[in-house]
């Protein structure tokens, strides 16, 4: 966790309300950290909903596979997330890690351990001392309370510069219902599911089969669209919960996600989602550039998705992007390389706007002090159009930095 918060973060926090059936603990473990906060206890009434997706590395952690084996049960009394230590390559130690801190967690809050769900971020390969634990989650099943929501988001960072939080209400039948998010991730993302670790709440009763079909389908656009080193994790979390409160308020109980009284739900569902990957994508490792791409007229939605993250993941995009040049000529080579579909003579290429080449080539209409005066933005938009198709999609990422490679460097020591 920094000192320093990023440039990029946004400039206010919101009020993040209480959720029926969700109360909050953070307390120090001491896992990895010294004076701060490095475990959380989430604990939701019996009945709780859960859906999740997960990293597709071939290296998951163990709590990640805990996690898998438990989501088909669909119900959930409590979240454990730990920072410090990823509990990732750690064999069968790391399986008894996690198999111990459910225990202790079903204990503290009084349910069957296959109602724990666990999440842990950090370190890779080193051995997570579940025995720190004992005793804690005790104390903090008996802490919880509905407001800790900032807290909550603060004690699962590590090289994040802030905690990311997002919240929406909207009405459900008769009832309003919130969502609460949280996130936590600043480097290592190409996330490919959802992204590092993220949890989010709601009192609304959804199912557990409907919540995992909104959850699936709500990443594809926010989460799997944003990315800052191309890298993977192996912790890589996301998981929902819906404690159902807000029918004793009249909202229907809802069993399939295409149930047309989800409508406005499902918009604020993805509100929350896209608000915070954009927010992993403002914390990146030593980022001082939001860097949107849109690719448009590309053969297919798909197409487009593959040409955007050949740049977004390009290095010496990310680097020309830091050095405030508007060099398009490292664009044209991430579109050629992705391996879809292009025309190098239908190709046109702008930044914040200004349109730098055209058909191919330099725009005639190019000027140098114009563009390098729009790369002084804290934001930079780039488009590419490729002249084949309707396909259209866009990500998110950030520029790379010496800070990057600081954070990096030092990070196991």
């Amino acid at each position: 966790m920094s000192s320093t918060v990023s440039p990029l973060a946004p400039k206010t926090v919101p009020d993040m309300p209480a959720i029926a059936g969700v109360r909050l603990a953070t307390a120090e473990a001491g896992i990895r950290y010294k004076n701060r906060t490095d475990v959380l206890l989430a604990v939701m009434d019996k009945g709780t909903a859960v859906a999740g997706v997960f990293t597709k590395s071939k290296c998951p952690s163990a709590p990640v596979e805990w996690c898998r084996a438990k989501l088909k049960g669909g119900k959930a009394q409590a979240l454990v997330v730990n920072s410090g230590n990823a509990n990732a390559f750690t064999g069968k130690t790391g399986r008894g890690s996690t198999a111990l801190t459910a225990k202790i967690a079903a204990k503290a809050v009084g349910c069957s351990e296959s109602e724990i769900f666990l999440a842990s971020t950090g370190v890779i390969g080193e051995p997570l001392d579940a025995t720190k634990f004992d005793g804690v989650l005790g104390r903090l099943a008996e802490s919880a309370e509905p407001a800790s929501w900032l807290d909550a988001a603060k004690a699962i960072m590590t090289t994040d510069t802030f905690p990311k939080v997002a919240t929406a209400t909207v009405k459900l039948g008769k009832a309003k219902v919130t969502i609460n998010g949280m996130a936590k991730g600043a480097g290592m993302i190409a996330p490919d599911m959802a992204t590092m670790l993220s949890f989010v709440f709601t009192d609304a009763p959804i199912a557990p089969a409907a919540l995992q079909a909104l959850l699936k389908s709500g990443v594809e656009d926010t989460f799997n669209a944003v990315t800052i080193d191309g890298d993977t994790s192996t912790s890589d979390t996301l998981l929902a919960f819906a404690t159902g409160a807000a029918a004793a308020q009249g909202a229907p109980k809802i069993s399939r996600a295409s149930d047309p009284r989800l409508k406005a739900f499902v918009k604020a569902f993805h509100r929350v989602l896209a608000n915070l990957a954009e927010q992993v994508a403002r914390d990146g490792e030593g980022a001082r550039k939001l860097v949107e791409i849109t690719v448009e007229g590309a053969t297919t939605k798909a197409s487009a998705r593959k040409i955007a993250m050949s740049i977004a993941n390009s290095p010496l995009v990310k680097t020309a992007i830091a050095g405030e040049d508007a060099n398009w000529g490292r664009v044209v080579m991430a579109v050629g390389k992705a391996g879809e579909p292009a025309n190098r003579d239908k190709l046109s290429i702008s930044f914040n706007g200004i349109r730098v080449a055209k058909s191919g080539a330099r725009d005639p209409d190019y000027d140098e002090a114009q563009v390098s005066e729009a790369m002084k933005a804290p934001e930079i938009a780039i488009k590419v159009s490729l002249g084949l198709g309707k396909g259209r999609d866009r990500v998110l990422t950030c520029d790379l930095t010496k800070e990057y490679v600081a954070i990096n460097g030092d990070y196991r020591s």
